[in-house]
């Protein structure tokens, strides 16, 4: 759920990693720590959840303050700048409007109502790579929020998914739609974690630069014909799979967006612009596309910041172009299965 209110830096070496974007035995280890809580309604010291979780909600290097959760200041026993009674919630980045910041705190507010009254007792979930693959896309976000909305609302706290929608328009910016014989193909940006790169030589010491040259867009589609029609990406296959809803497909595009002189892979060149083709297997031709840029086009890139919303909208649409599908007959797209992240199409991998 913290995706959907996160910032862009995310992932296991940003400033407020999952407790499970670790080490691989986190979840192992969290059960564990878990078991050594006492029953409700017997006596529990104050410094106990210091001492029981203060050496799990950490980063890969230790450090207590960059977690998801950061309790270094709630009661640690060590000192008295340690028994502050605050909980730390760093992976929540702070909203661009004073009524999305509302929401956000009444959400809080009525999780930790909840929970007091009644508290979570489940198994914790291994979500292994599925995490990144599943839950940084915005249709699987959005769902998964919405299972935390409906059991607020089975545990009495009446609060509507409709009221964080402009978290989710922020969070996942709209790209562009186009329809073609009756498919219907949607573009969203999904979230990409940027990973911190080995130290180099810089002014005066070392510096660690991070890795923000690789990007993440869904492609949401509706109304295909599960043996007649597929979605390419610059002539690869799109490893569409299903929501639940009928006719309804969901996938991932990873690609680099752009080639920094330091970024892991530094050989892999830049893949946009992404041009997308609805193909028709039956007759080996594309029935319609669209065409997706990094960049304006144009080469006229502003060096200002969005004056407001409109203008940012603005910049976005002119990098959409609902034309620009492959022409002429197109050969048939070979499977590219990837175990590890079956819903993503990374176009870093090679394709032959």
């Amino acid at each position: 759920m913290s995706y959907l209110f996160s910032g862009k830096f995310v992932g296991p070496t940003s400033q407020a990693p999952r407790v499970d974007e670790g080490r691989r035995d986190s979840i192992y280890e969290m059960q564990i720590a878990f078991a050594q809580v006492p029953e409700p309604g017997t006596d529990v010291p104050p410094w106990l959840v210091d001492r029981n979780f203060r050496n799990l909600l950490v980063d890969l290097t230790g450090n207590t303050h960059r977690a998801e959760f950061c309790i270094d200041k709630l009661y640690s026993p060590d000192s008295t700048t340690g028994r502050l009674g605050l909980v730390e919630l760093r992976a929540l980045e702070m909203p661009p409007h004073a009524r999305m910041s509302l929401a956000q705190q009444l959400l809080i507010r009525g999780l930790v109502a909840s929970f007091w009254e009644q508290p979570w007792n489940q198994t914790l979930t291994q979500w292994e790579t599925s995490l990144h693959d599943r839950f940084l896309l915005p249709h699987f976000n959005w769902q998964d929020f919405g299972d935390v909305i409906d059991d607020l609302r089975r545990r009495g706290q009446e609060f509507e998914r409709d009221w964080f929608a402009p978290h989710f328009e922020f969070r996942f910016p709209f790209v562009g739609e186009i329809t073609h014989q009756g498919i219907w193909l949607q573009l969203r940006s999904a979230i990409e974690p940027w990973n911190v790169l080995g130290e180099e030589p810089g002014d005066g010491g070392t510096v660690r630069y991070v890795d923000s040259s690789v990007e993440r867009v869904q492609v949401l589609v509706r109304g295909l014909t599960d043996e007649r029609h597929i979605v390419t990406c610059n002539g690869r296959k799109v490893p569409l799979t299903p929501t639940g809803t009928q006719g309804e497909y969901v996938a991932a595009v990873r690609f680099r967006a752009w080639q920094p002189p330091n970024c892991l892979h530094p050989t892999i060149p830049v893949h946009s612009p992404l041009v997308f083709d609805i193909l028709d297997t039956w007759s080996n031709h594309s029935i319609g596309g669209c065409t997706y840029h990094v960049s304006n086009p144009s080469g006229y890139n502003s060096a200002a910041f969005p004056l407001n919303a409109f203008e940012a909208e603005s910049r976005r649409a002119v990098r959409f172009f609902e034309t620009g599908h492959t022409p002429g007959r197109m050969e048939i797209p070979r499977e590219e299965p990837n175990p590890a992240f079956p819903l993503t199409l990374d176009l870093r991998r090679s394709g032959s």
